[in-house]
């Protein structure tokens, strides 16, 4: 085992758009572990949208990065050093300090994995929080039912195009996703959208109206901002939207400018619910064996886009951020 560890420090906030300054390579020692508590040589991290908004310095539901010191986020790894009962060395575990080489935390923070039922990066994609986050989004939160119609933004990125699928399998009559390229809209369809859209072509408005003529019956929102205002606009008496994430508005500045059609709510009786997947561990069990069924039988397929080489996190972050990815952002380690 290597007696040196390189990290990702936060090293100032951004203003806007984050940039590569914005970030610092740090050197540290391996550290050892303590009673109850082990060393995890991660192999994946994972880098997230909401990872933006933990990079200011504002009251939200998880306390922001602090300065100077190393980021976390999703990271899967193999344990190299134990003082805990069952975990030993050579374990693969999943746990919640990525951004770094090695991570010292209590086992109990830990999760240990099979990697000969998955490969490990799916337990931080389609097996973990991302495909827990589209399974409660699309049937707790929004409550689809089977024959309705369902619009997903960002249907291309790592949740969007699992609700697609989800939606497809637990009987949608119609998904429309939106993606932002011609490529990404190529590779919805092949993952089964009946209809898909890149919002660069013209007004979202008027690309979901054609595809999706008779309206929308739920929405996932991973975007906000012009794309909720046209769902708003499409949705049916009684639609419902699941608010997961709003990443058109993360590196603004000024306030966003609210959909102009909010009063649209009233008449059409629309619920519109924001949701976090930490409160929906309860479907974990249920949501596990389902999905593993659907990816042994061939149902569900998933991408990755994979940065090598923790030094190059924060690109992968940034890039993410501008779209660059296909399904999952991970960094190999």
């Amino acid at each position: 085992m290597s007696t040196r560890n390189r990290e990702i420090h936060l090293a100032s906030r951004p203003q806007g758009w984050p940039t590569a300054d914005n970030f610092r390579l740090v050197e540290t020692e391996v550290p050892t572990p303590g009673p109850g508590q082990i060393v995890v040589r991660n192999r994946y991290v994972s880098v997230d949208p909401y990872m933006r908004g933990r990079m200011n310095d504002v009251k939200s539901y998880v306390p922001p990065f602090a300065l100077d010191a190393p980021l976390d986020g999703g990271a899967v790894g193999e344990v190299v050093a134990s003082e805990a009962e069952g975990v030993r060395p050579g374990d693969t575990v999943l746990h919640g300090l990525g951004w770094r080489e090695y991570a010292l935390l209590d086992a109990r923070a830990a999760r240990k994995v099979d990697p000969d039922l998955a490969p490990v990066t799916a337990y931080l994609s389609v097996l973990g929080m991302t495909g827990l986050t589209a399974y409660a989004g699309l049937l707790e939160v929004a409550g689809m039912k089977p024959g309705e119609t369902v619009f997903v933004s960002a249907a291309a990125g790592a949740v969007g195009s699992l609700v697609g699928q989800i939606a497809k399998l637990r009987g949608a009559a119609h998904v429309v996703g939106s993606a932002g390229s011609a490529a990404k809209v190529e590779r919805l369809r092949a993952l089964g959208f009946d209809a898909a859209f890149d919002y660069h072509d013209g007004p979202v408005r008027d690309s979901l109206k054609a595809a999706a003529p008779d309206g929308v019956d739920v929405y996932f929102d991973n975007v906000g901002g012009d794309h909720l205002e046209a769902a708003i606009s499409a949705m049916k008496v009684h639609g419902r939207a699941a608010i997961c994430g709003m990443i058109a508005q993360y590196n603004d500045t000024e306030p966003p400018a609210a959909p102009r059609n909010l009063a649209l709510l009233i008449g059409k009786r629309l619920t519109l619910r924001g949701f976090l997947v930490g409160d929906h561990n309860h479907l974990r069990d249920e949501f596990v064996r389902e999905m593993a069924g659907w990816l042994r039988d061939g149902r569900v397929s998933y991408d990755e886009t994979v940065v090598d080489g923790i030094e190059n996190a924060p690109e992968a972050f940034l890039g993410l951020l501008r779209g660059e990815n296909l399904g999952k952002m991970l960094v190999r380690v």
